[in-house]
């Protein structure tokens, strides 16, 4: 069949479509006339039009439509005997006068419909007669349209269980008879069509034979509906009749569309009881016939039975289905030579999906299903197929999935060899979904056997890539990858010790190998999951029974190799930090000698490797806070350390960290604890130390910038005054706090000092405070009301910027300044006060600062003792205090 073009089709199906619409009308008009003769003269003339062989399948279908629908209401006018006045039976004989086989055939089928009907005649004859005359017409176009609408006027009319037209004699097997032997011609023609035109039109043959195959395959549909056609019918008969014609047709298309469509018509009870058979035909298929989706579909609709009715899976082990399957399965891929690995997997990919659905409690079936895929791939390079790889990431993912427990995936021998089958690519986000789903379950791994399995499988994302990928390797994708590592190794738990100890060794053999990009994120859930165990056995000794006791020393051992190699690979801070727990947790098994050992290490590496000043400035923070929480150390030991961090505080590089961190080793000698060593003069010390610090930060800044900065460092010192004042250190006394208050004050009125609203904010936070302790009459109230001193001691101060700090001070601060006016004016009338009497002068000048000193004639009980000891010194005295201070 050679066509022009599409434009000449659209022309002669309009061509077609006009003469059947001008025949059609003189057959209505002979119709109403009752006139026999003329509607089958003008039906003959409408229906010749069929027989063109110009058109293509699609707009062949169009032309067969509009005849279609115009003898539809011929038949109607044959049912009424009273119009044409001619008995069925003569009608019958009349019509095949028709000069042309295709007019005639089709007429003859439109009265056969009516004879049927009628029942003067028996059903299986009038079909018979039909089907076997059908044989005239062996164009495969037009002889598949032809029989097409046989099967459709004859599908009511079928001899069927409680049919009207079933006779004594007649049986179900004459209508299955009668679609079986429609099917087979249909399908011969069907399959002819390939070879109706020329090779360099085949494609286009095939899209328009693949337009036909539904007319082929509405025969079996026809067939699934009988409800005569019981198992044992569909068995003997229909399945082996259908299958001959599939294996002999050896047509690619016909096979494929015709195995699929048995599966999806016919019950799935059937395809159960019937499986050897219709899985002894796949082998025996074309090898380019697609039937791994053949099979994938069958085994998803047994799947769907078995989960669908419990009542079903005995017959499943009755038929042996997984043992028919598995072996079918193998024989189309032994057979198939050419067959690519990505269908086999997805063979593979189907059974196991089957086996997981019907015998999810088989591990041995899952087991057999991974190993048989590990055969086929056994001897291949690595997969490069990216189709090829996801259909492994499926057929593993599938236990993960159906069990929800990655534990039971363990168990599985050929699990790790068919990951082994990836590529490194593949292997990891195979590994990342085995994590996930540990997490998303949360799968607590107890053994250490199972450990061992578990990061073999994941073994991709332990170990580093080749040098020519790690070039390659995406940043933020490696760091998903190993903190989904390091939460894994959270999971890991048991209860009992020994086990315990043998995961974290397991666990430590994998992740040692991780090279320098790994160890950072899988060290430290390491360390942290054995300072658990370490908790756990607390307080226990080398006296334990076992055959590999699990002891603290023994896991300080294996963490202090383990941080160490960390230490090596460029990671000195995050080793420091983990040192540094690994002391906290000896402190608490009361090991003096390991936890000097971990903080002489921290220290080492302080030295050693910390070069950055911000990074030793947070190292040394860090080993203070953790030395200051050590209570198993000896007054020899503890010294040594405290040296070691007092020391290393002063040599920083910038002044303002060396004065944070020199004060914060004030915290070394008063440990708050009842057997906390409280030493008040070394606290003292470090605090003066820190004030020469934060002078000589100002005068540096004054030297070099202009201006000497803000008072924040005064500030942060007048805070841990207060902290050991408060804790009763007896070395810290109200003078000292006052007389740190005056170097503050006067550090903030100096031109130099540079304004700094955090500073403000914050030494005004520190004054609130000690506000609030004098109201709560603690040991606070013997501290003077600083705004007083700050008021008479130097009128610059800004009394308005005060009150907007302290708004709800306000009242409180008027009214002290109205009583000391007040009595100021009192004391006016009966004595000039004498030049050298400072107790009544305020705002007297001084080298042009001011200085006041308040003294009542009579003592007032609420009068502080330290209002008494720090009243106002000239200010040529002022620099004297400070150094006395410092």
């Amino acid at each position: 069949m050679i066509l022009t073009g599409i434009e000449d089709e659209d022309k002669w199906l309009a061509e077609g479509i006009a003469s059947i619409q001008h025949n059609a009308f003189y057959m209505h008009r002979a119709l109403e006339a009752n006139n026999l003769r003329d509607a089958l003269k003008c039906s003959a003339l409408m229906l010749s039009e069929l027989r063109t062989s110009k058109l293509s399948p699609h707009k062949y279908y169009d032309l067969y439509m509009r005849a279609f629908d115009e003898l539809r209401k011929l038949e109607m006018f044959f049912k009424d005997e009273s119009k044409h006045g001619v008995s069925i039976v003569d009608l019958y004989e009349l019509v095949q006068h028709a000069g042309n086989i295709l007019p005639r055939l089709y007429l003859l089928c439109t009265v056969g419909s009516v004879y049927i009907k009628s029942k003067e005649a028996p059903a299986k004859d009038v079909l018979k007669d039909l089907v076997e005359m059908c044989h005239s017409v062996q164009h495969p176009i037009r002889g598949l349209f032809l029989r097409s609408y046989l099967a459709q006027v004859s599908r009511d009319k079928l001899l069927d269980l409680g049919s009207e037209y079933e006779g004594a004699e007649d049986t179900v097997m004459d209508a299955v008879e009668f679609v079986l032997q429609n099917f087979t011609e249909m399908n011969k023609l069907w399959v002819r069509m390939q070879h109706q035109g020329p090779v360099r039109v085949k494609e286009k043959l095939e899209k328009e034979r693949s337009e036909l195959c539904d007319l082929v395959g509405k025969n079996l549909h026809v067939l699934s509906q009988i409800e005569g056609v019981n198992l044992e019918i569909y068995r003997d008969t229909v399945l082996p009749r259908v299958l001959e014609q599939v294996v002999n047709c050896k047509d690619e298309l016909a096979q494929y569309y015709l195995l699929d469509c048995i599966i999806q018509v016919f019950p799935d009870e059937y395809h159960l009881q019937t499986l050897e058979t219709l899985l002894g035909a796949c082998p025996q298929l074309q090898p380019t016939v697609d039937v791994k989706t053949v099979l994938s579909r069958l085994m998803a609709r047994l799947s769907n039975y078995a989960a669908s009715s419990a009542d079903a899976l005995p017959e499943f082990l009755q038929v042996e289905a997984f043992a028919k399957l598995s072996s079918a399965i193998g024989k189309v891929i032994e057979t198939q030579v050419d067959m690519p690995i990505v269908g086999a997997v997805a063979l593979y990919v189907s059974l196991l999906s089957f086996t997981l659905h019907v015998h999810p409690e088989r591990l041995d079936y899952v087991d057999q299903v991974l190993g048989a895929c590990v055969k086929k791939l056994s001897g291949k390079p690595k997969l490069e197929d990216i189709r090829a790889k996801k259909q492994i990431v499926a057929l593993l993912s599938a236990p993960l999935e159906k069990y929800n427990d990655i534990v039971t995936a363990l168990t599985l021998s050929n699990y790790p060899h068919v990951m082994d089958c990836l590529d490194d690519e593949t292997n990891k986000v195979m590994a990342m979904v085995i994590i996930q789903s540990a997490m998303k379950n949360k799968t607590c791994i107890s053994t250490a056997d199972k450990v061992e399995v578990l990061f073999e499988l994941i073994k991709g994302l332990l170990k580093d890539l080749d040098e020519t990928a790690k070039d390659e390797l995406d940043e933020e994708d490696f760091k998903e990858e190993q903190n989904s590592v390091a939460r894994l190794i959270h999971m890991l738990y048991n209860d009992d010790s020994e086990e315990m100890l043998k995961i974290f060794r397991a666990v430590r053999k994998h992740i040692m190998a991780g090279g320098s990009q790994r160890l950072p994120f899988t060290v430290p859930p390491l360390v942290f999951s054995a300072l658990r165990l370490v908790r756990k056995l607390q307080g226990q000794d080398g006296n334990v029974v076992g055959e590999e006791p699990a002891t603290p020393k023994k896991i300080f051992q294996l963490l202090n190799e383990t941080i160490e190699a960390l230490s090596s690979v460029s990671s000195p801070e995050l080793a420091l930090r983990l040192y540094l727990q690994c002391a906290e947790a000896a402190n608490d098994c009361d090991l003096e000698s390991v936890a000097y050992e971990f903080f002489t290490r921290a220290f080492i590496l302080y030295e050693e490797e910390v070069a950055d000043s911000k990074a030793q400035v947070t190292a040394l923070h860090l080993i203070i806070g953790a030395l200051q929480r050590m209570h198993v150390f000896g007054v020899e030991n503890r010294d040594t350390l405290t040296h070691k961090a007092t020391g290393h505080s002063a040599k920083l590089l910038k002044k303002p960290d060396q004065c944070r961190a020199v004060y914060a080793c004030s915290h070394l000698f008063w440990v708050d604890d009842q057997d906390g060593i409280k030493d008040g003069e070394r606290v003292l010390l470090c605090l003066k130390r820190a004030l020469r610090i934060a002078n000589a930060a100002q005068q540096i800044a004054s030297a070099t910038r202009g201006c000497s900065g803000p008072v924040t460092l005064f500030a942060e010192i007048l805070n841990k005054y207060l902290y050991f004042f408060e804790k009763g250190n007896p070395q810290i006394t109200s003078a000292a706090i006052q007389g740190l208050i005056e170097l503050i004050t006067n550090e903030m009125q100096s031109d130099s000092t540079t304004p700094d609203p955090v500073s403000d904010a914050f030494l005004a936070s520190t004054i609130r405070y000690i506000q609030f302790q004098k109201q709560k009459g603690g040991v606070m109230g013997v501290v003077r009301e600083w705004w007083w001193f700050v008021k008479f001691s130097n009128p610059a101060f800004d009394f308005v910027f005060f009150l907007k700090i302290f708004p709800r001070s306000s009242n409180k601060i008027r009214s002290g300044l109205d009583i000391l006016q007040a009595s100021d004016r009192r004391s006016q009338p009966h004595k000039d006060p004498a030049p050298e009497d400072h107790a009544s002068t305020v705002g007297s000048a001084h080298q042009g600062k001011s200085r006041v000193k308040l003294r009542h004639d009579k003592p007032n009980k609420k009068m502080s003792m330290f209002d008494e000891e720090c009243s106002s010194v000239p200010d040529h005295e002022t620099e004297e205090n400070k150094k006395q201070l410092i």
